[in-house]
């Protein structure tokens, strides 16, 4: 059977009044007759059976004594008519917002099998306010308002707002289907120093310990592909009061970045709780907050002290003396690698072999 047949709602729907009327005409009852039978005013029969006042419960109690009819058809029969005149009434209001749903990444959405393909555009619409959970646009509006906010302040994100909105959403989405503990942040702290021993193994070893470790903290961590044109590194979101989102983008397929800019998200769920929404550009760059996340990913990745010595104590920096390094400090050499080419110690082309190359699952 047609999956549109098992979901097919009629266009229509039939006032109780209506029903009312054709019951009262059976009978031979005129208004002021069924209006004695009832106890309820003449005036208000004739509004109801005119379609100007509903069906309330106390009213279809009465007709079922009246005319023997349940009073839960008539309640029934009353709540369908408003549900129906609400959609009504609702899909002529997106008629005149049709163009909101413009700018969404639609096809890139329906192609992750995250909505459904709609056939005209009142669909399209009603299905993105599905997706992100809201009842109506100015909903919508109300929800992102910090993320407009950001958007007002800095030109990275004009291009594509709501295809960023739309990215957050699907972090959002993912976190809300998960069980997690609220945000201790001294928890996350001790977290982090498990991670950070995660940087020499692959993937399928550290891509579900991670997630693991940060929910035990209260942070849920997700990847999402970034949509084009968005050029994104990685979110923090505290989406609820008790729980926070570290979105990554999975831009980047070098450990040294990878690692880099999960610790930079990290920095900002410790140091920056006020701003609710970060959203990182490609370069991390920019504001004060995004200078203090640098400084604590740096940090935590290859202690201070520890980089001073290598670098004031190392006369060639070569791959060898990077191995040792990175292996005295517990950390992946690539991450080494990628400090010293950031801070133009070492030439972007030098011992990028160090680094690894790995892709991780959405």
């Amino acid at each position: 059977m047609d999956k549109k047949t098992l979901n097919y709602e009629p266009d229509y729907a039939v006032h109780p009044g209506q029903i009312l009327e054709e019951s009262l005409e059976a009978r031979g009852l005129t208004q002021t007759d069924f209006a004695r039978q009832t106890g309820i005013s003449t005036k208000q029969i004739n509004l109801i059976l005119n379609g100007k006042a509903p069906v309330t419960p106390e009213s279809a109690i009465k007709f079922e004594r009246a005319v023997g009819t349940k009073a839960s058809v008539w309640v029934n029969l009353n709540a369908n008519y408003q549900l129906h005149k609400a959609k009504k009434n609702e899909e002529t209001e997106i008629k005149n917002k049709i163009a909101w749903a413009k700018g969404f990444p639609i096809l890139e959405l329906v192609k992750r099998i995250l909505i459904p393909e709609c056939e005209t555009e009142i669909e399209t619409v009603k299905t993105l306010l599905s997706f992100f959970k809201t009842g109506t646009i100015a909903a919508w509006e109300k929800q992102f308002k910090d993320l407009a906010v950001l958007f007002r302040h800095s030109p990275t994100f004009k291009s594509s707002p709501k295809a960023i909105s739309a990215w957050l959403q699907i972090g959002v989405n993912t976190a809300k289907q998960m069980d997690i503990n609220p945000f201790d942040r001294k928890k996350f702290e001790e977290v982090l120093k498990g991670i950070r021993k995660l940087t020499n193994k692959n993937p399928d070893i550290f891509e579900q310990k991670m997630k693991i470790l940060c929910a035990e903290a209260g942070v849920t961590l997700v990847f999402v592909r970034e949509f084009k044109d968005t050029h994104l590194s990685g979110a923090t979101y505290w989406y609820s009061k008790k729980n926070i989102l570290i979105i990554m983008s999975l831009r980047y397929k070098k450990d040294d970045h990878f690692w880099f800019t999960f610790f930079h998200e990290a920095g900002h769920v410790l140091k920056h709780k006020s701003s609710k929404i970060i959203i990182d550009g490609k370069d991390l760059t920019g504001s004060e907050i995004e200078k203090e996340a640098n400084k604590f990913a740096a940090n935590i990745l290859i202690p201070p002290t520890d980089y001073k010595n290598f670098i004031d104590y190392t006369p060639r920096i070569t791959e060898e003396a990077i191995n040792n390094f990175a292996k005295k400090i517990d950390i992946a050499p690539g991450i080494v690698v990628g400090r010293l080419q950031k801070e133009e110690i070492i030439k972007y082309s030098w011992h990028n072999k160090l680094k690894k190359s790995f892709k991780l699952v959405e």
